[in-house]
């Protein structure tokens, strides 16, 4: 299994209501992508304060990297990604990429 977690800076102006919007986008790839098994969203609730800025964020969880992998070059993710960085601080700088395997 792969747990593929992305780390978001939202711009300021973003809404909640738009976060929801792409986390939804999110969820709804589980339609086209065979093997893409959860996908948990929200807010970052740590009270460590260690965020460094990314404050939201999203984990997929996959059967494998081959899934992931086509789930990485589908149609529909590069149309939720490109939603994703318009709405990010820095476009790609405000987002954070980690992918665990077990």
């Amino acid at each position: 299994m792969i747990q593929h977690c992305v780390f978001l800076r939202f711009k300021a102006a973003v809404q909640e209501a738009e976060k929801q919007a792409i986390y939804a986008a999110i969820a709804a790839l589980k339609d086209v992508v065979p093997g893409m098994l959860e996908v948990k969203a929200g807010a970052n609730v740590s009270p460590e304060g260690l965020t460094g800025g990314y404050n939201d964020g999203f984990i997929v969880t996959f059967e494998d990297e081959l899934v992931r992998d086509y789930y990485l070059k589908h149609p529909k993710h590069v149309e939720v990604g490109e939603r994703i960085v318009s709405a990010t601080d820095g476009g790609l700088a405000g987002i954070l990429v980690f992918d665990l395997a077990h």
